[in-house]
């Protein structure tokens, strides 16, 4: 997430995993952020998916992928594919 090209500068970047990617040009990417538990202190985990954008159908299930944010391409899609980190 270090990456600061013309497309991603100012934009907010995300990486998660594909966990389906059945629709034409769409994948929907599961998201895991680990945070504090304000009262018991222990480490939680909380999980949202994110329906993303891929151009070339290159993203298959179970595959790690970074995500910028982009303007509104449909009605769920608000992210676009960057790459594909891990097959």
């Amino acid at each position: 997430m270090t990456e600061t090209g013309p497309e991603i500068q100012g934009k907010r970047v995300l990486e998660g995993e594909v966990v389906s990617s059945k629709m034409n040009k769409t994948i929907i990417v599961l998201v895991t952020r680990q945070l504090k538990h304000p009262k018991f202190n222990k480490i939680i985990k909380r999980h949202i998916k994110y329906s993303a954008h891929d151009e070339k159908n290159e993203a298959k299930e179970g595959n790690r992928v970074q995500l910028v944010e982009t303007r509104p391409i449909s009605k769920t899609k608000r992210w676009r594919l960057v790459k594909v980190i891990k097959s």
